[in-house]
């Protein structure tokens, strides 16, 4: 008795799921329920600004129509910078697919996006900053590897907790060093 009623609960169950399936086709049960994937986009990423390199100081100046986007963080005191590998931008370094790590060739042969490596099929880069000043649409910052002119696409606040995982953190024994 038992059985039979499960039995007909899974029936019951596997007929509402067809039946789903079949209405988010259209109604024909030939058509898949996914849509297949559509072709790479095409992606245009402009910046926000520069960094600055000024008398051992370092200063992302953003563009003045940006200044707005700065209300509030001057509440926090570390920032995640993104920025663009202009400089370092060929086909060659964007076919990079596999780098030592840190450039030490007795570091092991290891996949770019396993590293922080500049050579990459996107040069995108992101450092974790100290905001030493705010000045109207200039930073002023601290533990910033870009050079001079490197175009800036993105800033966000640095969240302890939020930014951190609450699980334990393994790394190869190279990044450990």
């Amino acid at each position: 008795m038992v059985g039979n009623r499960l039995m007909q609960s899974l029936l019951l169950l596997l007929g509402v799921l067809v039946a789903t399936a079949i209405a988010a086709t259209g109604g024909n049960p030939q058509t898949p329920a996914v849509k297949p994937a559509t072709p790479p986009h095409q992606f245009t990423v402009v910046p926000l600004g520069h960094i600055q390199r000024e008398a051992g100081r370092t200063f992302l100046r953003l563009e003045p129509r940006h200044q707005e986007g700065l209300l509030g963080l001057e509440a926090w005191s570390h920032i995640w910078v993104f920025y663009w590998f202009d400089q370092n931008d060929t086909p060659e370094q964007r076919a990079t697919l596999r780098v030592h790590p840190r450039g030490n060739p007795q570091n092991p042969l290891t996949g770019v996006f396993a590293t922080r490596s500049p050579r990459r099929p996107n040069l995108v880069a992101l450092s974790l900053c100290r905001v030493v000043a705010i000045q109207e649409n200039v930073l002023e910052l601290a533990g910033i590897d870009a050079f001079d002119q490197t175009p800036v696409i993105d800033i966000k606040p640095y969240i302890p907790g939020g930014d951190t995982p609450v699980e334990r953190v393994t790394v190869p024994d190279w990044a450990a060093r």
